[in-house]
């Protein structure tokens, strides 16, 4: 029998405005938003938290407290769930996402894994927005992986392009970290696009045996790259962070309707779905 897919929810992202798009801000659209990816398999929930000051909930925060708050409200929503922490931010100062791990201690932490210029065009060849640097040093990340070991945080790298896949078996392999695990970033106009040749070449180079998944960013052309990382034994995840669509090119009333078409793509390769429990136990997580 295939291994069960472990499901991950992307529960909101950021800079994303709620005013235009349905995403949760407060803790308590955060444990609605979370229970309906539960109900539909979500075993882990990747979270971001915005700024809980009227009118800007499209802005990030790393208020610990609020931080505090949105995680105990999941936890409470979704008994058993695994959070997978955001780290990212721009720029050298990182002690507001090392505060939210030191109060969250989260099973899971993302860890951006290389430097990646953040650059969108649009059809007049003008700028999306002004080209900028998301920075990730190796220096940056050696402060986060110490962050994340000091409080038993599992580190996700993420990976935007093949040579940021390829770096992580370096780090392992220098002792920054002790093993490897991955998350694909597909759709970012200048990293790799969502692209099953590029997914497979991904799974190549990444250390033997180590558990990853795919986020894919875009429309309705992500579900079939959906279901060959599927195929290819990863786990899974989505989320209103990745997307709004659905595979039919409708767009998702809320997370809960994203999950489902992800389980769907599980399922019709053969998988089941893990539990948190089960999921726990494949990823070697502690309890």
């Amino acid at each position: 029998m295939s291994q069960k897919a472990i499901l991950t929810c992307a529960l909101n992202g950021v800079l994303t405005n709620p005013a235009q798009h349905k995403v949760p801000v407060t803790p308590e659209e955060m444990a609605v938003a979370a229970r309906q990816a539960f109900d539909e398999g979500a075993a882990i929930m990747h979270v971001h938290f915005r700024d809980q000051s009227p009118g800007m909930g499209m802005m990030p925060t790393w208020d610990s407290s609020v931080a505090a708050e949105i995680a105990a409200a999941i936890r409470a929503a979704c008994p058993g769930v695994i959070l997978n922490q955001t780290t990212g931010i721009v720029g050298a100062d990182v002690a507001g996402p090392v505060a939210c791990l030191r109060t969250l201690k989260p099973e899971i932490a993302a860890c951006n894994a290389g430097s990646l210029n953040y650059l969108k065009i649009k059809e007049d060849g003008s700028w999306a927005w002004p080209p900028m640097l998301f920075d990730n040093p190796v220096s940056k990340i050696k402060t986060m992986l110490e962050a994340m070991a000091a409080v038993g945080s599992r580190p996700e790298f993420e990976c935007f392009d093949l040579g940021i896949v390829r770096s992580v078996d370096m780090y392992v392999r220098n002792g920054m970290v002790s093993s490897a695990q991955y998350n694909f970033v597909m759709g970012v106009a200048s990293g790799m696009p969502v692209d099953e040749e590029a997914l497979a070449l991904c799974v190549k180079y990444a250390r033997p045996g180590a558990a990853w998944q795919a986020t894919l960013i875009g429309r309705a052309e992500i579900w079939p790259v959906h279901r060959r990382a599927a195929e290819l034994g990863g786990m899974l995840r989505t989320g209103l962070e990745d997307t709004f669509y659905l595979p039919d090119g409708t767009r998702a009333e809320h997370n809960g309707a994203l999950m489902a078409a992800l389980a769907a793509c599980a399922r019709a390769v053969g998988r089941d779905i893990a539990t948190p429990a089960e999921a726990r136990t494949m990823l070697g997580l502690t309890t």
